[in-house]
């Protein structure tokens, strides 16, 4: 599928699985992030809108205003941040990488690279909204 030139209606029926779905009042910041720290494609960037990919899984991105009739809306929190709780695997992604690159792209550090005693490497990345992104890969020898 061409991610760049689906329909909207094409794209959505094309979902299977479990979707995801981020509120944003910056689509290209939140988008910029998942980019340049893990290393995610971005498609159909707008600043309504964008398909993120990350191996095979997909999610989206939406400017507050697209939902605008959306039961949700009215629960958004007027200022961050809205995503605790939330938090994001990115394995495969290098967390000295990730948290290097967190700054430059609107994130913040919220927990360094180490090893966690579920045998992973991983640090966290918070976004404005407060949506939390790990990148993880297999524990390191230190």
């Amino acid at each position: 599928m061409d991610l760049e030139a689906v329909s909207a209606g094409d794209f959505g029926k094309s979902l299977t699985g479990v979707g995801v779905n981020l509120l944003t009042t910056d689509v290209k910041r939140l988008a910029g992030l998942l980019v340049g720290a893990f290393g995610a494609t971005a498609h159909r960037l707008s600043k309504d809108f964008a398909i993120i990919r990350f191996g095979g899984m997909m999610l989206q991105i939406h400017h507050d205003a697209t939902y605008g009739t959306h039961p949700l809306h009215g629960l958004l929190p007027e200022n961050p941040p809205r995503g605790q709780g939330v938090q994001l695997y990115f394995f495969g992604v290098d967390p000295d990488f990730a948290v290097a690159q967190a700054e430059a792209f609107g994130g913040s550090v919220v927990e360094p690279p180490r090893n966690k005693p579920h045998g992973l490497y991983e640090g966290t990345v918070l976004s404005a909204e407060g949506y939390a992104f790990t990148a993880a890969v297999p524990e390191r020898d230190i």
